[in-house]
């Protein structure tokens, strides 16, 4: 007779309770891309499934494998739904579920709520990439967007550079208004609320694009874009021009292998144009991170970066968060059989 199996199972209250500080955040998620770098992780492109197409959203299914987790490593599976109109219903945007794995065994190790996870690790990873391509001395920020990744992308990156200047717009009033008021709660800091994109981009220091389009639309112009910005877009649905990697000196994302994932994706007409491909490509961020190849190299230098989200990041922060449930006795478990 096989042996009895439990798993544990954080929920949401669960992963809030744990009170990850942004530098634990930070940390997991750089480890994670730091073995990514080093070659010790096995990454699969995502998938994606359409339930129906006149529903406003789809399941993207990520995952992967860390060795350097754990005793053995540490496998995971996360399914997360993107419904773009979820505030219609009352609810997040994105909704995920992670399973954690034994790589030797299968053996399931955790079900962790994953909504927390996707908004926190996406935050990081925008802030990672921000540390190595964007300048020290970066002090204003235009972000477009407000869902649950936008308020981790500004918290996580105004940690690091400490804005002078931060802006926000989302394309619904409430959203924009309620998300500067949040900001400016959290962060102690005047949040400038915009009502168009140009002002919220023109000048800025570090631009983010994490809008919600329905279909892809030239929304943010190239023209906008300073010399020695950084940009990082990661909206599903594209809202960049063209010609935005026209003026880029470096290029970098998180997985080349992702690039040509799916129909979605900031740069996809990009990567299809050939304007984006792994000529043109610079690095990926975990080989920067690694000390393989360096981020940016003089002030001049105008950067990029495109991030479609990694289930590596998933599997370290959510790997993270069950040791610290174990140290602080959070979670449950549940017995598999």
């Amino acid at each position: 007779m096989s042996r009895e199996i439990n798993l544990t199972y954080l929920n949401h209250p669960d992963v809030q309770a744990l009170q990850l500080t942004d530098a634990e955040i930070v940390a997991a998620v750089e480890e994670g891309l730091r073995a990514q770098g080093l070659g010790q992780t096995t990454i699969a492109p995502r998938m994606h499934l359409v339930p129906e197409k006149d529903y406003p959203g789809h399941f993207n299914v990520l995952r992967g494998y860390i060795r350097t987790l754990g005793e053995h490593g540490v496998a995971g599976v996360k399914t997360v739904g993107d419904f773009y109109r979820n505030y219609e219903h009352g609810l997040p945007s994105e909704l995920a579920i992670l399973n954690l794995f034994d790589p030797k065994t299968g053996v399931p190790l955790a079900m962790i709520d994953a909504s927390d996870i996707t908004d926190m690790r996406t935050g990081a990873v925008t802030a990672i990439g921000a540390k190595h391509l964007a300048r020290k001395d970066s002090k204003v920020l235009g972000h477009i967007g407000a869902r649950g990744t936008s308020y981790w992308n500004v918290r996580l990156l105004d940690a690091i550079f400490d804005f002078d200047e931060i802006r926000v717009h989302s394309r619904r009033p409430e959203s924009r208004d309620a998300f500067g008021a949040q900001l400016e709660k959290d962060l102690g800091k005047k949040i400038v609320v915009t009502t168009d994109w140009e002002s919220t981009v023109r000048g800025a220091d570090i631009v983010v694009e994490a809008s919600r389009l329905e279909k892809p639309t030239p929304m943010l112009k190239t023209e906008w874009i300073k010399k020695g910005a950084c940009v990082i877009p990661y909206g599903t649905m594209s809202a960049v021009e063209l010609s935005l990697t026209d003026i880029m000196d470096k290029m970098v994302m998180d997985d080349w292998g992702q690039a040509r994932s799916g129909p979605y994706g900031a740069l996809r007409a990009h990567v299809d144009a050939g304007k984006f491909s792994e000529q043109t490509l610079h690095a990926e961020l975990g080989q920067i991170v690694a000390g393989l190849k360096p981020g940016r190299q003089s002030d001049d230098e105008t950067n990029l970066f495109w991030h479609r989200g990694l289930s590596l990041s998933d599997i370290a922060l959510g790997h993270a968060m069950l040791e610290k449930a174990k140290k602080l006795g959070i979670g449950q478990t549940l017995r598999y059989r």
